[in-house]
């Protein structure tokens, strides 16, 4: 039976028999792309190697070569234990580290470092099974950097910028994912970076490396090595799209355990390493990283980093606290307003939600008296981080209008608090932590919502506790 053509569109996986303009399935224009489709007769193929265990063969096999149900009870948790990466960041993030036999997707825009932040972790734990017998069994295999867009001489430049050099690190420069299997059976290696997913490819699949049936057979195979019985942990990098997301098939991040996102403006010095889906952890932690000349470095204070370079004395600054999982990070806010010579003032916003923006103004407008229908605004979140909780809502309010009044907020007040449509400031979720936060780094007093000060005890290090109703009442107590 011959191959039958098919179109499926490259951003969502929609397959049609027909050329459309625009995808059923997404919406997207012009993303249907035709592929060869093998018959429904030749689609079975060998199983793939690089299980970690000789011959592919997994402990529970009903001797026909397929997996055998055993009882739950008897499944044993002691080769679960989570190998630490070396980062501690990067092990914040995944809940602790790497659990072995998981799929790891790392997604972020061209440039950012995904693949520093790859090797270095791939380092990281070469370097740990070198050291031998400090090392845990789990830990004494070698690692393998398997990279698609480099040669191997090329990913040695680039090691040597970085400091990167360990006999356990194995680089191999390849694209067929069957060598790949081949070279993961053989070496068994207890971790596989693939750099990138884009550039892997089936031989018995006639599609373009990158297409949405690439990707989502070599994620299949890679699922399936990482899944037997002794088989690697496994970080795929992908590259992400214009829209900001993963390229290829949104089934792509359905197959994996683990989805990353490495953040970061290209211009700015400061990464922030994000989870959006995460089997074996929260996906509320960040960590953060500095980029620098060798490469990317742990920030184990991020606050105090963030607050270095904050203005002393000038209009439209503010400290907030927002918290990332269980770390408070204290925030520098920064507003402008200005007046406009046009009728449609702008609005521009860095860091900080663009509607949630245009709420806080309408608020301030009608229930603060501050007249902002014919100013330009402009609010930026310093460091080029990005705040998405309501907690930093009296913030922005603050650092906007002491732009406008062009009076200074108190240099050594942190504020806090949800702001509702009514004006009023809404309790928060861990005070305490946040208290706690800004106590470390010196800061004498915090403006939150009365509802969260009502019940609470003494605050550390001697922090005035300025407890607020309402916006209104917030910028009479810190803008006077």
């Amino acid at each position: 039976m011959p191959e039958r053509a098919m179109w499926v569109c490259q951003e969502c996986g929609y397959e049609s028999t027909k050329w459309l303009g625009r995808c059923p399935g997404c919406g997207a224009w012009n993303t249907l792309v035709e592929e060869r489709a093998a018959p429904a007769a030749g689609l079975r193929r060998a199983p793939v190697r690089g299980s970690g265990r000789p011959g592919g063969a997994s402990a529970a096999d009903d001797g026909t070569g397929a997996a055998a149900a055993v009882p739950i009870s008897d499944v044993s948790l002691e080769e679960a234990v989570r190998q630490s990466t070396g980062l501690a960041e990067f092990d914040r993030v995944l809940g602790g580290g790497i659990v072995p036999g998981s799929l790891i997707l790392i997604g972020g825009d061209p440039g950012v470092g995904k693949s520093t932040l790859a090797l270095a972790v791939a380092h990281r734990m070469a370097a740990r099974a070198t050291r031998g017998p400090d090392a845990g069994a789990s830990d004494a295999r070698a690692v393998l950097y398997v990279s698609g867009e480099e040669s191997v001489r090329q990913t040695k430049m680039r090691a040597a910028r970085l400091g990167v050099d360990a006999s356990n690190l194995l680089v191999l420069s390849e694209t067929d994912l069957d060598h790949i299997a081949v070279q993961i059976d053989r070496i068994r290696p207890s971790v596989v970076v693939i750099d990138s997913i884009q550039t892997a490819y089936r031989a018995d699949i006639t599609a373009a490396p990158g297409s949405v049936a690439q990707i989502r057979e070599c994620t299949g195979d890679l699922l399936r090595i990482a899944k037997a019985d002794g088989g690697p942990a496994v970080l795929v990098i992908g590259h992400v799209t214009k829209e900001g997301a993963i390229a290829g098939p949104r089934v792509l991040e359905h197959m994996v355990d683990t989805v990353l996102y490495f953040e970061g403006e290209r211009h700015h010095a400061y990464r922030v390493l994000r989870a959006t889906k995460n089997r074996f952890g929260s996906t509320n932690e960040i960590g953060v990283f500095a980029m620098t000349g060798r490469g990317l470095s742990e920030v184990a204070d991020p606050s105090a980093l963030f607050l270095a370079e904050r203005p002393a004395g000038a209009s439209g600054s503010a400290v907030v606290c927002a918290v990332e999982g269980t770390r408070p990070l204290l925030l520098e806010v920064q507003g402008l307003v200005s007046r406009t010579p046009f009728g449609m003032p702008r609005r521009t916003a860095a860091g900080v939600d663009y509607n949630r923006l245009l709420l806080l103004l309408a608020v301030l407008e009608k229930r603060a008296g501050l007249h902002l229908s014919d100013h330009d605004v402009y609010v930026s979140v310093a460091g080029g981080v990005r705040v998405d909780e309501p907690a930093a809502d009296l913030g922005v309010a603050l650092a906007v209008a002491s732009s406008h009044r062009d009076r200074p907020v108190d240099a050594a007040a942190v504020a806090v608090g949800e702001v509702g449509l009514g004006g009023e400031v809404r309790a928060v979720s861990q005070i305490d932590r946040r208290i706690a936060e800004a106590a470390k780094l010196g800061f004498r007093r915090v403006v939150a919502p009365r509802a969260n000060l009502a019940g609470l005890d003494d605050a550390p290090g001697g922090v005035e506790l300025t407890a607020v109703d309402h916006v209104a009442e917030a910028l009479e107590r810190c803008l006077g």
